[in-house]
């Protein structure tokens, strides 16, 4: 019995020395200086694609549009406790059905995606498809995996910078995440609308009638970036069965008409 308590007695010291061995040979200070370089990166990325966006497209400012779009954003946040200040919305007009995010918290919406919603509430799941990617760190995730960490890092700085800097934007505004990304963003932008007692069926909706015009030019944009929509649509509403949904909507039927015709004549005048 003794000689059994002593031999797990060394077997435990063994495990305990080959684990402190193990953790002694990891450099927590470079580990460390990685992931403080890449925050700083993430920010200076997504800062610069931002900057040469504005400088190159038609940033609307029009006082009416920017508050009501952030009044239909504003009951995602607050039912789900999103820092709202922490989200950088940024609207382009532009007659091309998309949505994007950036690193640093920009996200990018087209007022052709605003006037093509016929619902606000479909609206409201875009956007929050979209800030689902920024809360679960999809866009880093994203870009460390088909751009990659180390190009990452030195992407704001050298001659190449300019050249990566493209790559990235293309990556973000044009080609999809990963099947298991845009799911977890479906489904947690439908928890963030129920949460918010928005009802999430005209996103699902909004998805069918995106699938059935995936050949029409102006819907190949955002199609480009959300594959399978019809799918998509199918695994949302199959989540819904069954729960009794509150169907709350932020803006009156005559606000949400009115900003419609607001929108449609600011791209006319494009």
């Amino acid at each position: 019995m003794i000689n059994k308590t002593i031999f797990q007695g060394l077997i435990i010291a063994i495990a305990f020395f080959g684990i402190w061995l193990g953790l002694s040979r990891i450099d927590f200070v470079k580990f460390l200086e990685i992931k403080k370089h890449t925050a700083s990166t993430e920010h200076k990325i997504g800062d610069i694609i931002w900057n040469q966006i504005h400088d190159s497209e038609k940033v609307i400012t029009n006082d009416s549009i920017v508050k009501t779009l952030d009044k239909l954003i504003e009951p995602i946040c607050k039912a789900n406790h999103i820092e709202r200040d922490s989200l950088k919305i940024h609207i382009i007009q532009k007659d091309e059905i998309n949505a994007f995010a950036l690193p640093n918290n920009h996200l990018v919406v087209y007022t052709g995606l605003m006037k093509d919603c016929q619902k606000q509430e479909a609206l409201q799941g875009v956007l929050g498809h979209e800030i689902a990617h920024i809360e679960n760190n999809h866009v880093m995730k994203k870009l460390s995996k088909e751009v990659g960490l180390s190009v990452l890092l030195t992407a704001t700085a050298g001659d190449k910078g300019g050249a990566i800097l493209k790559k990235i934007f293309k990556t973000l505004s044009s080609t999809a995440y990963d099947r298991t990304l845009e799911k977890d963003a479906d489904m947690q932008s439908v928890k963030y609308l129920l949460k918010a007692d928005i009802n999430p069926e005209p996103m699902a909706d909004f998805m069918y009638v995106m699938a059935q015009e995936q050949k029409t030019p102006q819907a190949l944009s955002w199609i480009s970036t959300h594959p399978e929509c019809e799918e998509r649509a199918k695994y949302i509403l199959d989540y819904l069965k069954g729960k009794k949904l509150k169907k709350k909507q932020t803006l009156t039927q005559k606000e949400w008409e009115n900003y419609k015709r607001q929108i449609k004549s600011t791209i006319v005048k494009e």
